[in-house]
C-alpha cells in the first residue's frame, strides 16, 4: 500500500524516530564500552554480572533521555506542521460564522496532503460564499433600481388621475398599460434568469416551423421597429428546427427590442441556418456596433454596452444567453463586416 500526504508524513516521522533511536543506542553502546574498556579496564563488568553496574545504569538513563528528547522534538515539529492549516481552518470557520467572508486559511506545508487540501477546500468555499453574497447584494440593488422607475411613473400617473391633474382618457390608460407591460417583461426576465441560475429552466423541444415563428415575432415587434426607423429582413435558410418555440420567441423578441433601442435606423436581418451539426439563429443590425472590449460583457445581467439606457433593463441579452444554454447551446456577439452588431444563438441540431 502506497502512503501519501499526511499518512506518509506520519509514517516517515515514526521511521525517523525508530531509526534514530536504534542508531543512537547501537553506536552509543559501542562508543560507551570502547571508552570504558580503554580508560577503566579494571572496572569492566565480568560475564557473571547479570545486573547492570552503576555506569551502565547511567548510560541507559542518558540514552533513554536523549531518545525521549529526540522523539518529542520530532513529534512537536510534525504536530505544528499538521495543526497550522487545521487551526487556520478552524479560525476561518469562526470568522465566517461572524460574517467575515474575506478570511482565508493558511495552507502551510503542501506535503501534508489532506491538511493542505482541507485548507484549499475551505478557501474555495469561502470564496464562493463571498461571490454569492456580493452577487446577491448586486442583484438586490439592481432589481430595486430597475423597479423604481416604472413604479414611480405608475404612482405619479395614478396620483395625477386621482387628483384630477390628468384627464382619464385613452391615452393616459395606454401609458399606464405600457408601464405595466414593462414591469411584466422585467419580472419574466428575472424569473428566467433565476430558473437558469438554479438549474430549473427546463425546455420542451419540438419540431418547429421557425420561419412562421420569426414572422409572428416580427409582427409583434413591428410597432417599435417602425418607431426606430427599422424594417425586418428574414433570411430563412432552414425552415424547420428542433427547439422550444416559446423560449425562442422570447429570445428573438428580446433581440429585436435590443436592436430597436440601440441600433441605427435601417434593416434588421434575421437569419437561420444549419451549420456543422448546429442550428443557428442570428439577428444583425446596421450599426453602430459595440466596442470590442465590451463584447464579452453584453450577456451579463444589468450590463449595458452603451451609456444611453433607453429605458432598457439590461436583462434582455442575459435572458437570450440563458435560453441558449437551456438548449445546450451558446449565444455570442460579434461585429459584422459592415460594422453592425450580430447576436447569434447556436444549439445542437
Amino acid at each position: 500500500m502506497r502512503l501519501s500526504g499526511l499518512s506518509r508524513q506520519i509514517a516517515l516521522s515514526m521511521i525517523k524516530i525508530a531509526l534514530g533511536t536504534a542508531f543512537l543506542v547501537t553506536l552509543g553502546s559501542f562508543a560507551f564500552y570502547y571508552i570504558w574498556n580503554k580508560y577503566w579496564p579494571s572496572n569492566m563488568p565480568s560475564e557473571s554480572d547479570f545486573a547492570p553496574s552503576l555506569p551502565e545504569w547511567a548510560w541507559i538513563a542518558a540514552t533513554f533521555s536523549i531518545a525521549i528528547v529526540v522523539s518529542i522534538s520530532v513529534a512537536v515539529k510534525l504536530s505544528r506542521r499538521i495543526l497550522e492549516p487545521l487551526n487556520s481552518v478552524a479560525d476561518g470557520i469562526r470568522q465566517v460564522a461572524k460574517g467575515d467572508l474575506a478570511v482565508r486559511a493558511t495552507v502551510g506545508d503542501r506535503s501534508l496532503g489532506e491538511a493542505a487540501l482541507l485548507a484549499d477546500d475551505f478557501n474555495s468555499l469561502a470564496e464562493k460564499l463571498q461571490q454569492m453574497t456580493d452577487a446577491q447584494a448586486f442583484w438586490n440593488a439592481a432589481i430595486a433600481h430597475e423597479l423604481r422607475t416604472p413604479v414611480t411613473i405608475l404612482r405619479g400617473r395614478l396620483q395625477g388621475l386621482a387628483e384630477g391633474v390628468f384627464t382619464p382618457d385613452k391615452d393616459q390608460f395606454l401609458r399606464l398599460l405600457a408601464q405595466v407591460d414593462g414591469l411584466s417583461r422585467l419580472i419574466d426576465d428575472l424569473r428566467v434568469l433565476s430558473l437558469m441560475n438554479s438549474g430549473e429552466l427546463h425546455i420542451s423541444q419540438t419540431r418547429v416551423d421557425i420561419t412562421a415563428e420569426i414572422k409572428t415575432v416580427a409582427d409583434l415587434a413591428s410597432g417599435m421597429l417602425q418607431a426606430a426607423g427599422q424594417q425586418v429582413i428574414i433570411d430563412a435558410q432552414v425552415v424547420w428546427m428542433q427547439c422550444d418555440a416559446v423560449r425562442i420567441r422570447q429570445a428573438l423578441l428580446a433581440l429585436l427590442e435590443n436592436a430597436s433601442r440601440y441600433a441605427l435606423a435601417g434593416t434588421v436581418r434575421i437569419q437561420t441556418r444549419h451549420e456543422d451539426g448546429f442550428y443557428c439563429l442570428s439577428v444583425e443590425d446596421d450599426g453602430p456596433g459595440i466596442a470590442p472590449e465590451r463584447i464579452e460583457q453584453v450577456f451579463v445581467a444589468f450590463y449595458r454596452a452603451t451609456e444611453v439606457t433607453n429605458n432598457g433593463s439590461g436583462l434582455g441579452l442575459a435572458v437570450v444567453a440563458a435560453i441558449a444554454q437551456a438548449h445546450h447551446g451558446t449565444a455570442r456577439c460579434y461585429l459584422s463586416a459592415a460594422g453592425g452588431t450580430v447576436i447569434e444563438l447556436r444549439w445542437p441540431a
